[in-house]
């Protein structure tokens, strides 16, 4: 209880003083990434700087036609921009503390003020609904209950009688209070818990990985090969004593320009990053937040889903299961009348709630209430019914109210084995005791009522645990609750494995062997579930985390996927990657089913890709080596690239993929783009060595450019097999439109496409037939192998 020093709250001169001192209660907590994280990562990356540099080259030196290529490097930035913008609106919106004001008594008169105007020291004045600012200590309680599931991981609400600590966050369930503020702004443990939520990571992504490993290893010969390039364009176009005399110097600069952009496979990042995009606008078509493109990918390799129990598998309300008698039909009868007088209680708490929506009754009269304590555990009141004589009833936990009844309480004892909330009705023989929180000892009762609570189960919660027991993904639900109540909701849906209590777990070493034998743990805190994370992380698993709580931001954002609730804090959405808006858990499915067609199908398309990088390397070393021009001009491999490569595959990565994820994309699209990458590459070497000398420059390059398309359409046809009615039409549209842009005037000069009806076309033709029949070779011998083809 207050003591008279206390009692009136602080004065205005005391909140002035502590405002001064910066006691004040000044939150800071992260809502999402700030625009300059989204900016740097999606602009400054190595693939972007390479091109961006050629660009320049082209910009100063040559025809802009020729920076075509440069246009791949600004949609793909603005695809990652505002698709990771558009996330960070969304979360923007949200606050870790929703509450706006809160009640504090100043000058022995109750103010309302704003949560950064809340002192230390200050004096709360809490009621049902409030949610507490700062971390507090009660010092009067009159049946107060708090909600601390979104910083503790406990369903269950906590009743706090005087002394009992507070934490900032919570929300008041029932009965009101006074508390004195024991810790402001980052001390409070809300802030404390999140301050590392600020420091932003990328998701891991194998896809981006690959490429970016691809990147480093042209980013290591690069040099090498420009350096080649250059002195082999040098020496091609007369020499150092030559070369500067005229304009062959600005030539040879173009030439190497064209050499590099032949090297960087950069429809490919543009292809990921549009993959990435669609798949997260037709998610959020389905109430699903992607904060981060590569984070559709991740659930397809996920192997262990963590999942909280309440909010995710539940609703996180609870609901009248129903009564069980343990008296005869009019105790019975009476005890229905007592749960309504109960329920009648508008101050009470959850479970008052829950009664006063199934039983009522305008017979009864209520005379005396004694509200819930946590220390006693009970409830208790008096009434009458129609102006009859009074009654006394106790409603509470079995072991309080049973006392000395053995086998109405092993009774109780047994359903609530089986996960049903339990509480016990008895009538009241002798008085109830005179003042609150004290215990019932003493006081004789007759059992007449178990009552019975539940969990709401989502609907949708079966369905999609059995889809991701088919997709061999193991499920382990970590809650904050009891272990028999989560063990029985985990049996319903049909978990299999051992519950355990994980607050008997105190090393790393037992929780890595609880994990290993157990789909459901109890009593799990927070470090514990960031714990586990690590854990399955280090033995080489990739692991989901769902959560909604502050409690377990950390653990989400030290999962592989960190998915959250969307009416979780903003803390742990912006931690997580991935948001379900609508907190449906059966969204995750559809995450799942896009990422896998997103792997499945820009392994595919890499292959081609790939191969470009590997012919565009020997052209380079060829053409140098041998002191020829380069084959192509950068427009005209631009020209191939987009159109036997980008376009259609653009539409081979949207195309419908439910191919089980395997690791080892990259070794896989290797074994392909290298030997198919070496026939397109010698096939463009074949079709222009005897023709560089023979006919005009611009038509060699005309003819090879030709021959290189024909091998790409076979690798590209190959590459799409089944080849259904779709696939048939598309291959038809890309010919036919290389076919157009060499017959049609602008789009031929565009391009420099300088093409005759003789034996110069007819030869490159021959050529590129010669090359897609080796493509088409090492295909079947592959196949018949086993080495890649399985997996396309």
């Amino acid at each position: 209880m207050l003591d008279a020093g206390t009692r009136d709250g602080l004065t205005s001169a005391q909140v002035e003083a502590r405002i001064a001192d910066g006691r004040v209660n000044t939150q800071e907590q992260p809502s999402s990434r700030s625009i300059g994280d989204i900016l740097r990562e999606n602009v400054f990356t190595l693939f972007n700087g390479i091109l961006t540099a050629c660009f320049i080259v082209v910009v100063l030196l040559g025809d802009l036609r020729d920076g075509f290529f440069f246009g791949i490097v600004v949609v793909n930035a603005l695809i990652g921009i505002v698709q990771e913008y558009r996330a960070k609106r969304v979360l923007d919106r949200a606050a870790l503390l929703a509450a706006p004001h809160s009640r504090v008594r100043r000058d022995a008169a109750v103010v309302t003020v704003a949560l950064d105007q809340v002192v230390l020291d200050d004096l709360l004045v809490l009621r049902p609904g409030d949610q507490v600012p700062a971390d507090a200590i009660v010092v009067e309680s009159t049946g107060l209950s708090l909600d601390e599931s979104m910083l503790t991981g406990e369903s269950d609400p906590m009743f706090k009688d005087a002394g009992a600590p507070l934490l900032s966050g919570s929300h008041v369930v029932s009965g009101t209070g006074l508390a004195t503020v024991s810790a402001v702004g980052a001390d409070s443990y809300a802030s404390r818990l999140t301050s590392e939520i600020r420091k932003h990571s990328q998701v891991r992504s194998e896809l981006r990985d690959a490429t970016n490993r691809i990147l480093v290893y042209l980013s290591w010969i690069l040099g090498p090969i420009i350096l080649i390039t250059l002195l082999g364009r040098v020496f091609a176009y007369g020499g150092f004593s030559e070369v500067f005399v005229d304009e062959r110097w600005r030539r040879a600069l173009l030439d190497a320009v064209a050499a590099v952009v032949g090297l960087i496979p950069e429809g490919l990042v543009l292809l990921t990053s549009l993959a990435f995009g669609v798949a997260a606008i037709q998610l959020a078509a389905r109430k699903v937040l992607v904060q981060e493109l590569a984070a559709v990918e991740v659930l397809a390799r996920v192997d262990v889903l963590f999942l909280d129990k309440t909010g995710t598998l539940t609703t996180g309300e609870l609901s009248l299961h129903g009564t069980e008698a343990l008296a005869g039909e009019q105790a019975v009868a009476d005890g229905e009348l007592a749960l309504a007088a109960f329920g009648s209680d508008e101050a009470g708490n959850a479970t008052s709630g829950i009664l006063g929506s199934r039983f009522r009754s305008d017979r009864i009269a209520v005379g005396r209430r004694i509200p819930f304590s946590s220390a006693t555990k009970y409830s208790a009141l008096t009434m009458t019914v129609d102006g009859g004589p009074e009654s006394a009833w106790v409603l509470g936990a079995p072991e309080r109210v049973l006392d000395g009844h053995s086998e109405a309480l092993a009774r109780a004892t047994a359903l609530a084995a089986t996960g049903l909330r339990t509480l016990a009705l008895a009538r009241a023989i002798d008085p109830l005791p005179a003042e609150l929180h004290m215990p019932l000892t003493g006081t004789r009762v007759e059992p007449v009522l178990l009552v019975l609570l539940a969990e709401t189960l989502r609907p949708e919660a079966q369905q999609a645990l059995e889809y991701f027991r088919e997709q061999s993904v193991r499920v382990v639900v970590m809650s904050g609750d009891n272990p028999v109540t989560v063990a029985a909701i985990a049996r319903e849906l049909h978990l299999e494995g051992e519950a355990i209590d994980a607050s008997t777990l105190t090393t790393d070493d037992e929780l890595a062997d609880a994990l290993e034998r157990a789909s459901v743990l109890g009593r799990v805190s927070p470090d514990q579930k960031r714990a586990a994370v690590r854990l399955l992380k280090g033995s080489g698993r990739t692991v989901a985390m769902t959560g909604d709580g502050v409690n377990d931001a950390m653990a989400v954002k030290g999962a592989d996927l960190g998915i959250a609730m969307g009416s979780g804090t903003a803390a742990t959405k912006a931690a997580s990657r991935v948001v379900l808006l609508d907190d449906r858990f059966d969204r995750l499915p559809d995450v799942l089913a896009s990422g896998r067609r997103v792997i499945a199908n820009v392994e595919r398309v890499s292959n081609i890709f790939l191969a470009k990088t590997t012919y565009g390397i020997l052209l380079a070393l060829v053409s140098a080596a041998i002191l020829w021009p380069f084959p192509f001009l950068p427009r005209q491999l631009t020209l191939v690239s987009s159109l036997a490569i980008g376009i259609p595959s653009f539409f081979l990565a949207l195309a419908p993929n439910k191919r089980i994820y395997t690791p080892g994309v990259l070794g896989r699209v290797l074994r392909y783009s290298i030997p198919t990458g070496l026939i397109a590459g010698l096939t463009a070497i074949v079709a222009y060595a005897p023709l560089y000398r023979s006919v005009p420059l611009h038509e060699a390059r005309s003819v090879t450019t030709v021959a290189l398309f024909c091998v790409s359409l076979w690798m590209l046809c190959v590459l799409t097999r089944p080849l259904t009615g779709i696939r048939w039409l598309l291959l038809a549209a890309v010919a036919a439109a290389f076919t157009l842009v060499c017959v049609i005037p602008f789009t031929a000069t565009f391009f420099e496409m300088h093409l005759q009806l003789d034996g110069a076309l007819a030869w490159g033709i021959a050529v590129g037939a010669v090359g897609a029949a080796g493509v088409e070779l090492f295909y079947r011998f592959a196949k018949r192998r086993s080495l890649v083809f399985d997996r396309l």
